[in-house]
């Protein structure tokens, strides 16, 4: 994987390739507050933490700190409960390691909104991302199965060591995606159990393991990658702590594509083939190609929806959308 110096970390995502930064956040007060060891890294937390609740999530010690399902695939194999992190951060502390002990994981939390003060004390300085949503990932040994996110990601390994896979979009068949809820985290996640992949059910696999990236960071460093691309997270020391920010370049009035895909299910996907390829060949038209094509022919007064989407014009939309939903 490519490793870069830290420049425009957000214009790094441009190339469309996952990139490396090393030591992006090496000064940072929590990096070395974790260098000193768990305790002091959760004792560093704790001075920012305002006592709101959070969701903690708990995996019996015989799963290995993988997050996934039960053998029904209908349910997670996994607890989550409301908890006061404070509490929560003393019970990872008291189970560090043993034999016996379960998995913790504080997954996706919100720095501004539970740890109010934490961004300013440990800026990305280097990273002009004013809308990027600043998260806090804290855990034990703990695996998050591949899967993708629909914003650009700049993943900072704050304390202990963490092992990024990342797959290119193009690989999704390959990574054999699971039900589309519930979900362990969120977001469908691969099938493939990537610590004895079973090459007679998911062939595949193979193929994507070879398209493959591997992110190897201490802590202090980052990976940065693409909106989409597949990412399998591995925590490997006995406390971990990620930081991640993530952003998107897309005007805020955009609906999310997800919605598109789901009502894509309801009204293409079991459609005939021909036709399902007529309406590719529309879609590659109106859709995926040059945005400005479809109206360039057309007078300024006859674009309407073909015109460039603004803000008013994305709310007209939807709500046309909507009432022919409702119809």
């Amino acid at each position: 994987m490519d490793v870069r110096e830290a420049g425009d970390l957000a214009a790094l995502v441009g190339g469309g390739q996952p990139v490396v930064v090393r030591g992006l956040a090496a000064d940072w007060p929590l990096v070395v507050a974790g260098r000193a060891g768990p305790e002091a890294a959760a004792a560093y937390l704790r001075g920012f933490y305002n006592g709101r609740p959070a969701t903690g999530y708990t995996a019996r010690a015989e799963l290995g700190g993988r997050y996934f399902y039960d053998e029904t695939l209908t349910r997670l194999d996994f607890e989550a409960e409301r908890v006061a992190l404070d509490n929560y951060l003393a019970r990872m502390l008291a189970s560090l390691d043993g034999a016996d002990a379960p998995s913790f994981y504080v997954g996706s939390t919100d720095l501004d909104q539970f740890f109010p003060g934490f961004t300013d004390a440990n800026p990305l300085s280097r990273a002009d991302l004013p809308r990027a949503l600043r998260s806090i990932w804290i855990g034990t040994r703990t695996t998050a199965q591949a899967h993708y996110d629909m914003s650009n990601n700049i993943a900072v390994c704050a304390v202990g060591r963490r092992r990024f896979t990342l797959f290119p979009p193009d690989q999704v068949a390959n990574l054999y995606p699971g039900p589309l809820e519930p979900t362990p985290g969120g977001q469908v996640v691969s099938m493939v159990d990537f610590r004895a992949p079973d090459l007679d059910r998911f062939p595949g696999f193979a193929d994507a393991v070879a398209a493959a990236q591997v992110a190897e960071l201490g802590p202090g460093d980052a990976v940065v990658y693409p909106a989409l691309w597949w990412h399998h997270v591995e925590a490997l020391d006995a406390f971990n702590v990620l930081v991640n920010y993530w952003w998107n370049d897309a005007a805020a009035f955009m609906d999310t594509p997800m919605n598109t895909l789901l009502h894509a299910m309801l009204s293409l996907r079991d459609r005939p083939a021909a036709e399902k390829q007529a309406w590719r060949a529309l879609f590659d038209y109106y859709v995926f190609g040059d945005a400005l094509r479809p109206a360039a022919h057309l007078p300024p007064a006859t674009q309407g929806k073909l015109a460039p989407l603004d803000e008013t014009g994305a709310r007209r939309l939807r709500a046309e959308l909507l009432r022919k939903l409702n119809r």
